[in-house]
């Protein structure tokens, strides 16, 4: 399951990129964080069991997909999500995840297309933010991935100049693995001398403020569940350090308001290794694993 295979996916006004992991029956399909793409993915699925495929959507405006026109937002991306699943699903049910904003993506699609899902995993996301009304969405985007979205304006000299961006963060930097590379590699685009991130800023900027502004939308998507759903959280942030993303009273908070979310700690990592690290076996097991078997 190292190398995916690269699919597309006809969407209305263009072509989304959609990366297959595996050649099992079984199915699930991933949606990435809100500047990442579906190789975040990549280390999940070699942890899956040999029967099960996973399908890494690339969202618009980000990886292969970032040409592909808006609208943007999470209504787009969850009916992107569903389309994945109505074309490489074999018409059952199957298995949905999403990490940071990702996990709103797969929310928002579970919420509203259950018949076509039999679990939703949330990794590290998917939890309404408390964000006080008269915030400025821009400035609260600006003070927390400031670095981040700066990085996607910028061009670099090489390949090497890109990843040693990246191994010098301190979330990633001293967990530095083959998948974080790879990660890092699948981003890049523009001729030598000029490289850059694949993911564009506009439609990052756009999917952040409605992060920060739909905590009611987000609330009557939980609420609303009818699909059994299992959240596993971080210790540990954007910058490799406590606390996480996720305050655990926020999680105890809606696991208590709706009956088919559970959640579970997943220790020594932090918001990009829970998936890219070692507790990215953690994540496949869970994904596999029957809903019923997950308490």
């Amino acid at each position: 399951m190292t190398t995916p295979a690269a699919l597309d996916l006809q969407v209305g006004g263009g072509t989304l990129r959609v990366l297959r992991f595996g050649e099992g029956p079984r199915t699930a399909v991933a949606a990435h964080g809100i500047t990442a793409s579906g190789m975040s993915f990549r280390a999940v699925a070699r942890h899956l069991p040999p029967d099960w495929s996973l399908f890494a959507l690339d969202l618009r405006g980000r990886g292969h997909s970032a040409s592909a026109p808006g609208p943007y937002g999470l209504d787009t991306h969850a009916a992107d999500l569903c389309a994945v699943a109505e074309r490489w699903g074999g018409g059952a049910p199957v298995a949905v995840t999403g990490q940071s904003m990702g996990a709103c993506v797969a929310l928002r699609a579970a919420a509203r297309r259950p018949e076509l899902f039999d679990r939703l995993l949330l990794v590290d996301g998917g939890l309404p933010l408390p964000v006080p009304p008269d915030t400025d969405p821009d400035a609260v985007l600006d003070a927390t991935l400031g670095p981040v979205i700066a990085r996607l304006s910028r061009t670099y000299e090489s390949d090497e100049a890109y990843l040693d961006l990246f191994r010098a963060h301190p979330a990633l930097g001293p967990e530095w693995n083959e998948d974080i590379e790879a990660y890092v590699r699948y981003d890049l685009t523009g001729p030598a001398g000029a490289r850059h991130s694949r993911a564009q800023e506009g439609p990052v900027r756009h999917d952040g403020r409605e992060l920060l502004t739909s905590a009611a939308l987000f609330a009557e998507d939980l609420t609303g569940l009818t699909v059994p759903a299992r959240l596993l959280y971080a210790p540990r942030g954007l910058m490799g350090t406590e606390p996480g993303m996720l305050p655990a009273a926020l999680v105890a908070h809606w696991t208590a308001q709706v009956p088919l979310l559970t959640a579970e700690p997943v220790p020594d990592c932090n918001h990009y290794t829970i998936l890219m690290g070692t507790t990215a076996k953690t994540v496949a097991d869970r994904l596999a694993r029957a809903p019923d078997q997950w308490t």
